[in-house]
């Protein structure tokens, strides 16, 4: 089994020049950029670091998935964004679970689960993570019918890894940030076998969120609704 890591991002040079040299490039087969037209040095900076860079023609983060698929060769593909936000110590640790478990289809970094870290989890009203949590128990009731899978508690967070043909078959159409969960919700109405890990969520090192919560959030309802009845 080879396994390729595609690092995403969006003018984060910041993020890049704090973690790079936290991130285990040499354990995997292929590294590739998925970048959505940085601006800040990003760009130069893969290529000083000899990274293969796949730039974006369309804005999205579904097409930075797709754009990795299509411009991969691995078995499994590990998604990593070097914002802060992820901690790069677990990309190993979703690379061992598809080495103990060929069977498995998808693993995702939980931020929700015991022994993970939200980086809300210190506030006393914490609108993110409820949001989240609610549309992780809507996925798990509608869609979760495998029954080797337990609950899954983190269904949107973008850390995360899925073999080639697993992805293949999901045939995924979501273009913004609704991607991953669209690719969790297909990923059980396929019955396919999804683990997770707890991961310690960081704080985002330079530049802003691309994703505005209210907008988001209405694209995360439109995303459900439309698998609800989506019969793929």
């Amino acid at each position: 089994m080879t396994f390729g890591l595609v690092l995403l991002t969006l003018n984060e040079i910041k993020g890049l020049s704090a973690l790079f040299n936290k991130i285990p490039i040499n354990e995997f087969d292929e590294v590739l950029a998925v970048d959505g037209g940085s601006t800040d040095g990003t760009i130069d900076f893969f290529r000083n670091k000899n990274i293969k860079i796949v730039s974006q023609s369309s804005k999205g983060r579904g097409e930075a998935f797709r754009l990795a698929y299509e411009n991969s060769n691995s078995d499994v593909l590990i998604f990593f964004s070097p914002d802060g936000n992820e901690n790069p110590a677990d990309i190993i640790n979703i690379k061992k679970q598809f080495v103990l478990n060929e069977n498995i289809d998808m693993c995702i970094a939980s931020r929700m689960m015991k022994g993970a870290y939200n980086e809300e989890d210190d506030n006393v009203i914490k609108p993110r993570k409820w949001a989240n949590n609610m549309f992780n128990l809507l996925a798990n009731i509608f869609f979760n019918r495998n029954l080797f899978n337990s609950y899954i508690t983190d269904s949107i967070n973008g850390f995360r890894a899925i073999k080639r043909s697993s992805f293949n078959k999901l045939n995924t159409d979501a273009t913004g940030f609704t991607i991953e969960y669209q690719m969790t919700i297909r990923a059980m109405k396929n019955k396919y076998l999804i683990v997770e890990i707890p991961t310690i969520e960081g704080h985002r090192i330079g530049g802003i969120s691309k994703a505005k919560s209210i907008p988001t959030g209405l694209s995360f309802l439109n995303c459900l609704f439309k698998e609800i009845v989506c019969k793929l």
